[in-house]
C-alpha cells in the first residue's frame, strides 16, 4: 500500500493509482470528473463489474480499488481478489454505515469505506487515510469492530473445528484459505491433483460445508482452523 513520504520533516500527500468499480455510468463519470481535480490521484480505469476488475488489475498496478457497493456486491469474489492481491487496498464506496455491514465488508477484505451520505471531500480524505493505514469511523462502529474481534477469538483445542482434520487436511485447508486452486495446492505439497481433490472433499465434509468457497471463508474468518492439524506430527 502507498504510504506518505517524509520530506524535510513534513509529510507529502501520497500519490494514488486507483481503479473505480461501479455499474452506474453517470456515477463513474461524475467521480472521474471530481477526482481529476486532485493531482495526486491517477484514475487508471473505471470498470463495471468484478470480472472487468480482475482483468484491469492484472494489466495495471493499482494501489487502491474503489468498489461501489450500493447495488450489491459478491463479497466472496471480493474476498478472493483481496487474497490474490494483498498489496492492493480495497475500499467500499457507498456503504450503509451499520455495524454488521462494516464487519461483513471487513471480513471480505475491504480495509476502508465511505458512507453513502459522505461528500466528495470525505471520499478524498478517506482514500488518503486508507493509503496511510488509517481508518476513520464512528465510536459505535469502532465498538462493534472490537466486539467482533472478541467473538472471533480462538476456542479451546478440544472444541476447535479442526479437531477431526488430519495433518494433511489441515495443510490443504490452510492453502484453501489463501485462495489456492487444487493444482496450486498439489504443487505446493508435492502431491497429485487427484489426491488433493480427495483431501478437499474430506475437508468439506468435516467442516460440514458444500463448497470450497465456504471452506475458504471459514478459514479466513478463523485463521486458527486447520493450523493445529497442519502441525501434527503424524497424519491420521
Amino acid at each position: 500500500m502507498v504510504a506518505s513520504i517524509r520530506k524535510r520533516g513534513h509529510f507529502m500527500t501520497p500519490r494514488l493509482n486507483i481503479i473505480l468499480l461501479t455499474p452506474i455510468r453517470i456515477l463513474g463519470e461524475g467521480l472521474e470528473a471530481c477526482l481529476s481535480r486532485h493531482t495526486n490521484i491517477c484514475l487508471l480505469a473505471t470498470v463495471p463489474d468484478l470480472t472487468a476488475l480482475r482483468e484491469t488489475i492484472n494489466a495495471t498496478t493499482p494501489d487502491l480499488v474503489l468498489i461501489d457497493v450500493t447495488q450489491g456486491t459478491n463479497l466472496e469474489e471480493v474476498r478472493s481478489i483481496a487474497v490474490e492481491h494483498p498489496n492492493i487496498a480495497l475500499m467500499a464506496l457507498g456503504l450503509s454505515e451499520q455495524r454488521q455491514e462494516v464487519i461483513r465488508c471487513g471480513r471480505a477484505g475491504f480495509v476502508g469505506y465511505v458512507a453513502r451520505e459522505a461528500s466528495i471531500d470525505a471520499l478524498y480524505q478517506a482514500m488518503l487515510d486508507v493509503a496511510t493505514g488509517r481508518l476513520q469511523c464512528s465510536a459505535e462502529i469502532s465498538s462493534g469492530l472490537l466486539r467482533a474481534l472478541f467473538r472471533m477469538e480462538p476456542r479451546s483445542p478440544a472444541a476447535s473445528d479442526d479437531a477431526a482434520l488430519t495433518r494433511r487436511e489441515g495443510e490443504v485447508l490452510q492453502l484453501l484459505g489463501r485462495g489456492f486452486s487444487n493444482k496450486e495446492i498439489a504443487r505446493e505439497l508435492n502431491l497429485s491433483t487427484a489426491t488433493i481433490k480427495h483431501h478437499v472433499h474430506g475437508v468439506l465434509g468435516k467442516l460440514k460445508v458444500a463448497r470450497r468457497t465456504q471452506a475458504m471463508r471459514r478459514v479466513q474468518d478463523s485463521p486458527w482452523i486447520g493450523a493445529s492439524a497442519a502441525h501434527r506430527l503424524v497424519d491420521g
